[in-house]
């Protein structure tokens, strides 16, 4: 696993979040760890095949996720996960990603991404923790946005 393949989605969340939201994002620590899912918390799984194969996965808490979304509409409070909320968190991580592969093909590394799968603590129960290579963005006023790699 190597910490260049984590450059491109950082880039591309700093970009994207500093564009939707208007708050540009400070990084944390780089580690690695397991992706295990917790309670109260929304997960957004890209997949990725080409040069590249594995799954980034963005994890936020459910209250930094109605922040987020609240802050990507203009600032309309949001208080649900409903499917709008869900819809736009999944775009975001959609987003990012996207840039991320363009990132990578300018840098010659060809990847397709698959269409974000958005998951919550119950409906990733059969999921089997990974190691990952993570780094959490943390946005002022809304919280952190984790930004995990699983790289074959």
């Amino acid at each position: 696993m190597k910490a260049e393949y984590i450059n491109p989605f950082l880039e591309a969340a700093r970009i994207v979040i500093e564009q939707v939201i208007n708050i540009r994002p400070s990084t944390g620590a780089l580690g690695v760890k397991d992706v295990v899912f917790v309670e109260k918390y929304v997960w957004i799984q890209i997949g990725m095949t080409g040069q590249m194969s594995g799954d980034i996965v963005f994890g936020l808490h459910e209250e930094v996720a109605l922040r987020l979304v609240s802050a990507m509409m203009g600032g309309y409070h949001i208080t649900e996960m409903d499917d709008m909320t869900q819809s736009a968190i999944s775009e975001l991580g959609n987003m990012i990603s996207g840039n991320a592969s363009t990132m990578l093909f300018n840098q010659g590394v060809r990847v397709d991404i698959t269409p974000p799968k958005l998951m919550h603590s119950a409906s990733a129960a059969a999921f089997v923790p990974k190691r990952a290579l993570t780094i959490p963005l943390i946005m002022d006023t809304i919280g952190e946005l984790d930004i995990q790699v699983l790289i074959a």
